[in-house]
């Protein structure tokens, strides 16, 4: 299966290096010279690792091909791909996000809270991202306080949000 690793942002000087948002828990495993990453728009790559390095807690890379600051620029925004294994069946708590994007989302009372649509990378804890009811978006922490059950096999996740986080919360039940 391919996630996305990175996202390309800046080029940095003007040998055709590149500053990255890292989205993947290990990227001294993912970025070592030589590696192949598909990209996202796919006429971009695949693009071939020719260094990696950590400047100043900001990792750049640079690629075969791309040797100056234009065409450096003309990646930014494309979505590195990478080959990761699915999720470890050891561990309870791991998912992949294609496993979860299409889970009904229910209150614990049983209430409908929507569909989850996608899952965003936070910088202190994933984001469970659900389609209300009523078709807006709402990020919901993937932390066990607020995301007691998920039941894959049973195509549901359970919430337990707080107060004002999913539309619904604190209204009288005569006001719905």
């Amino acid at each position: 299966m391919e996630a996305v690793v990175a996202r390309i942002g800046r080029p940095h000087g003007v040998r055709g290096q590149v500053s990255v948002e890292v989205r993947t828990d290990a990227p001294e495993l993912r970025f070592t010279r030589g590696a192949v990453f598909t990209t996202d728009p796919a006429g971009a790559g695949p693009l071939v690792l020719s260094a990696a390095q950590d400047h100043n807690g900001v990792v750049l890379l640079a690629f075969e091909g791309v040797a100056d600051r234009n065409a450096a620029e003309g990646l930014r925004g494309v979505l590195l791909l990478a080959d990761v294994p699915d999720a470890d069946d050891d561990d309870p708590d791991a998912w992949s996000v294609p496993a979860l994007v299409g889970l009904r989302a229910e209150r614990e009372d049983g209430r409908e809270a929507g569909v989850v649509v996608g899952v965003e990378h936070g910088p202190a804890q994933d984001l469970l991202v659900l389609r209300q009811p009523s078709g807006t978006l709402a990020r919901v922490p993937f932390v066990a306080a607020l995301v007691p059950v998920v039941d894959v096999p049973g195509g549901r996740v359970v919430l337990s949000p707080p107060g004002g986080l999913l539309e619904g919360d604190g209204e009288p039940e005569d006001a719905r």
